[in-house]
Parts: structure tokens; sequence; C-alpha cells
């Protein structure tokens, strides 16, 4: 039987609840040091937000430190102006979207197919997870891809890595855990086939783990530059990543290139070409994470959701 609480008890606090000074110094220590992780990770985004809208000059002088100087849009009517990167933004739009789709589909499909039992399961599998440890390389893989005729090919933007390890198996263990077996069995005592059952059952009840899949895939294949790097040499089937690599990676001549059609007007100063290109590199930065930043904002509902499949049973 619990004991009634004494009335000195009652006046000073029971103790549960209370926190000690050690407590109070944790908290006050836990507090500071995570607002200085997170200004470290927002201060370089900031930083980059305000130099894109800034005046060139005091871009390239380093003046912009907290706060915007000179609202200036040079930089993006220089990006506007670029053939070349509204081009390749374009691409990259192409091959997110048909990836994404592609990518998401195969997923699911293996998914479905490791979530049942069937003979040489276990060596399937080993075969499947080796694979997240060790590979062959790049050069056996630039070979047969070659051989296989990706090579200067835009489908290798879309094909070549289109199902990731992690993601079959996170798909596989929300396919086990949340479509019963007995669904499978009711619909293949009425005749429906692995096949109709997959697409008009296991599709329609994995809205949110494919959302989920959705944005792995999509940030992926929206920031993958290398691919495009190695089996890419048409420059008007280049990615914008990989246009984006070139001009940060050098200052006076990728970079301006973004710009060359502001370059070729009669008059323009060099120096006031090579201060628009500084500024036209942060511009191209925030341009191309914005996609990526709106699908997490779109997606954050079924995103959180489909982290936590798994984590908690019932």
């Amino acid at each position: 039987m619990r004991r009634p609480m004494s009335q000195s008890a009652l006046r000073h606090g029971s103790g549960y609840g209370r926190k000690t000074t050690g407590d109070r110094v944790f908290d006050i220590f836990n507090s500071v040091f995570w607002v200085v992780v997170v200004g470290i990770v927002i201060y370089p985004l900031w930083l980059v937000l305000i130099d894109s809208v800034s005046n060139p000059g005091d871009v390239y002088a380093g003046r912009v430190v907290i706060w915007p100087i000179g609202f200036s849009l040079e930089g993006y009517k220089a990006i506007l102006a670029s053939k070349q990167l509204l081009r390749s933004y374009l691409n990259s739009i192409i091959y997110t979207l048909s990836g994404t789709v592609f990518s998401v589909f195969l997923t699911m499909m293996g998914a479905y197919a490791l979530s049942h039992p069937f003979p040489g399961k276990g060596a399937v599998n080993f075969f499947i997870i080796f694979t997240m440890f060790f590979s062959g390389g790049l050069i056996p893989s630039f070979i047969i891809n070659r051989a296989l005729g990706l090579y200067n090919n835009p489908l290798a933007m879309i094909v070549l890595g289109a199902v990731s390890v992690w993601n079959l198996m996170i798909a596989r263990t929300y396919i086990q855990t949340n479509i019963p077996g007995e669904l499978y069995d009711a619909a293949a005592i009425d005749g429906a086939s692995h096949f109709k059952y997959f697409f008009r059952f296991v599709l329609p009840l994995s809205g949110v783990i494919m959302a989920v899949l959705s944005v792995y895939a999509g940030v992926a294949r929206w920031n993958d530059y290398f691919t495009a790097l190695v089996y890419i040499r048409d420059r008007n089937l280049l990615p914008l990543q990989t246009v984006l690599r070139e001009a940060l990676a050098s200052l006076t001549s990728s970079a301006a290139s973004l710009i060359e059609d502001s370059l070729k007007i009669d008059g323009i100063d060099v120096q006031a070409a090579t201060r628009k290109a500084e500024v036209a590199k942060y511009c191209s930065i925030v341009v191309s994470t914005v996609p990526a930043v709106l699908l997490y904002v779109f997606m954050q509902k079924f995103f959180v959701k489909g982290v936590m499949i798994g984590s908690l049973k019932g």
C-alpha cells in the first residue's frame, strides 16, 4: 500500500522532479554545444545565400560575412544567360525523375521477391549484401558498361546505381512487417499470380516506403556528378552537378565559362567579369540546392514515418 507523503515533503517537494546543480550545468553546456554545432552547419549555407545576392565587388573582396552588402542579382542573371547551365539543369531534372521512378520500381520488385521464401534465398541474400562491402572497382565496371553500350549514353545516368542494397533491405523489411502473408494466401486462392498480387496489393499498400525511397533515390540522382564524369563525354548530356563541379574547380577559367555569353559583350571589363563569375558560383549552388530542399520539405511527413519502420512493435 502506498504511504502518504508527509507535510514536509509536500512543502519542499518530493525531489524526483527537481534538478540538481549538476543537471542545470549539464543543460546549459548541452544547449551551448548544440547551438554551436547548428551554427557551424547553418553558417556556410547562409554565407552562400547572402553572397549570391550581394554586390560582386564586395563578394570578391571578402567583405560579405554576416549580412548581404549591396543587393544585386547579377549572378542569377549570368546563370540565366548561360545556355550550357540551363541545358544541364534540364538534363538533371530528366535524369532525376526517370531515374527515381526506375529505381523505386526495381527496388520494390526486388524487395517483394526477397520477402517470400524460395530455394536458394540465403545465397541470393549473401551475394546482394556482399556488394555493400566489395565491388569490382571502377575500371572493370567501366569496361563492362562500355561493352553494354552505356558509354556516352544518357541511359547510364538512369540505369547505373538504380538499386541500392540499403534501400532494398528497408523495403523488404517494410513488406514483411506491414503486409500480412495471409493477404497473399487469400489472393492466391482466388487465382492471383505474383505479378497481379504485386501490382494490385503490394504497391498500393506501400505508399509510405515508396515515398521514402523516392526521397533517397531522388536526392542521390540529383547530386550525382561522378557517373557523368566517367561515362558522359557529350557536353549537351551533362547534368547540372557535373557542370557545377567544373565551375567550382576554377574561378578564372571554369567559373567564367558560366557567363560566357556575358563575356562576349563589347567593352566589358575582365575584372568585372571575374567578380561576376565569383557570385555566379554561389548562385549556382543555391539554384542546385533548391530542388533537394523542396523535396525534403514536401516529403517530410512520409520521410519521418518511413524512418521509423521496424523501430516499434505492434
